[in-house]
């Protein structure tokens, strides 16, 4: 089934929007996590470290699940198709890994900083803070850099499907002045 054109193009937006909030948490997120690892002042390595858990806990899953679920439905309602081009398959299984990565990673890794700030201790590993957002960043610029510059062709699938589609008529045929 394929969208019509304004819930497309209204999907779209959400999608866009939902993928850019994403981007923008994991920037807070990354921002956060140097002042914490940085920074030498117990109060704003603690700080830090909740400002991010309420990110983790409020804004990450619900923008990771409705830009895995919004670009899900528009590979399928649209031509492009989820396993026709290789850069909508190579998306798609990287934003379903960032998604998995932020529920069972990110997320804990967050809370288990945050739980041993308070009870007094300290953060030993910079990179306990620090992998979750630079993964996610790096993963999130390249599924733009693909979303924008569309490389690599069609898959296997996506070629025997094209070979396979009727042709479009040609309307200058058709018309009784040509």
């Amino acid at each position: 089934m394929k969208l019509q054109r304004r819930p497309r193009r209204a999907l779209l937006v959400v999608h866009v929007a939902a993928s850019a909030c994403w981007l923008g948490v994991t920037l807070g997120l990354l921002t956060l996590a140097v002042t914490a690892t940085t920074t030498g002042a117990g109060l704003a390595v603690e700080a830090s470290a909740r400002a991010m858990k309420l990110f983790a806990d409020w804004l990450v899953i619900p923008l990771a699940l409705l830009t895995l679920l919004s670009g899900l439905v528009l590979s399928l309602g649209t031509r492009w198709g989820l396993a026709r081009h290789r850069w909508v398959y190579v998306k798609f299984w990287l934003t379903l890994l960032t998604t998995a990565a932020s529920i069972f990673a990110l997320r804990p890794g967050v809370n288990d900083a945050v739980a041993t700030l308070s009870a007094g201790g300290q953060v030993t590993r910079a990179t306990d803070l620090l992998a979750g957002p630079l993964v996610s960043l790096t993963s999130y610029v390249f599924m733009t850099a693909i979303s924008v510059l569309k490389p690599w062709g069609l898959t296997r699938r996506g070629r025997k499907h094209r070979v396979t589609a009727p042709k479009a008529v040609d309307a200058d045929r058709l018309s009784p002045t040509a």
